[in-house]
């Protein structure tokens, strides 16, 4: 196998299974509970396929962003399934019950929206008022650039909080052993590697293409156009209502140019990309970890799965 330097394949750790994505499909690898590895394949729709519009630079970024935030459920949801996850152990000598997928659902959909609420307090409300209590504390008024400087960081440290204090989940935590299962694979492919066991656990578990950096990237971007709405807009600030409300509006906006950003590091290796992508692969030293050998082969047999039919041989 020739060497490749770029390969258009990117995954989701799951449940006891792995989602890879090719631009021709997309299936999902999970070890079930006797041990067997299920491979499905998952029929995706794109807008961009029916609308070219959402083809475009940036626009593609927030469209692309929301339907793997769609697809990405299903396949979790897809994956606890398959993996018994769902399943409620009872007494001894009974079998086990399984949780409706009508059930599962209002339990995400309650999920999701205590999540959206939470997020917007920590990563909007809780930002402002900080930079209010320092204003307030050293009796002096910032410039746009150190407001949004020390937002942004407040923001960014409150995520990495978040994510290690999660990581000591058990079931969180092997959700990170796939993700590092993840990576290796497709660094296993692209450095021309036959994708066995031995081969993959020599790869890096940190990768530059990785949704983890790409949380950090808009992060990041928001400095950049939360200075320029208040340097644009200097009064916007004071009111706080409005001001959430404007940072709310700009996450697309952010979510578009971290994708193009991240789409980049993807395909070069330079000084630049390696800037950028240095904050990420940092922070997934905790969102990934050393896989075991069974979810190396639900990794290799998700990314085979995927492979065109050219570059399978």
């Amino acid at each position: 196998m020739s060497k490749c330097k770029y390969v258009s394949i990117g995954g989701q750790a799951l449940i006891e299974g792995i989602m890879m994505k090719s631009p021709e499909k997309t299936a999902i690898a999970v070890r079930t509970k006797d041990g067997e590895i299920d491979v499905s394949f998952v029929e995706e729709k794109h807008l961009r396929d029916k609308y070219k519009v959402f083809g475009i630079p940036v626009l593609r970024g927030v469209v692309n962003f929301v339907e793997t935030m769609i697809t990405g459920y299903k396949a979790l949801m897809f994956s606890a399934e398959k993996s018994g996850f769902t399943e409620i152990e009872e007494e001894e000598g009974k079998e086990p019950t399984k949780l409706s997928e009508k059930f599962m659902n209002i339990i995400m959909v309650i999920a999701g929206v205590l999540g959206v609420g939470l997020a917007v307090v920590l990563f909007m409300l809780l930002p402002r008022l900080a930079v209010e209590g320092l204003r307030m504390l050293f009796k002096t008024d910032f410039s746009p650039v150190v407001r949004s400087g020390i937002e942004q960081t407040i923001k960014l440290l409150v995520f990495v909080i978040y994510v290690w204090a999660v990581s000591f989940m058990k079931d969180i935590r092997r959700v990170f052993m796939y993700h590092g299962a993840e990576h290796k694979t497709i660094f296993c492919f692209e450095n021309g590697l036959p994708l066995t066991v031995e081969n993959i656990r020599k790869q890096s578990r940190l990768h530059p293409r990785c949704g983890t950096s790409f949380m950090i990237l808009m992060i990041l971007i928001s400095v950049v156009f939360s200075t320029l709405v208040q340097i644009i807009f200097p009064s916007v600030y004071n009111l706080a209502w409005a001001w959430v409300i404007i940072k709310i509006l700009l996450v697309p906006l952010c979510c578009g140019a971290g994708y193009e950003v991240l789409k980049y590091c993807g395909k070069h290796d330079n000084l630049f990309t390696k800037i950028v992508s240095a904050p990420g692969k940092w922070l997934q030293k905790i969102t990934t970890g050393e896989p075991d050998d069974d979810m190396i082969e639900v990794a290799a047999a998700a990314f085979t799965a995927v492979l065109p039919k050219e570059k399978e041989e």
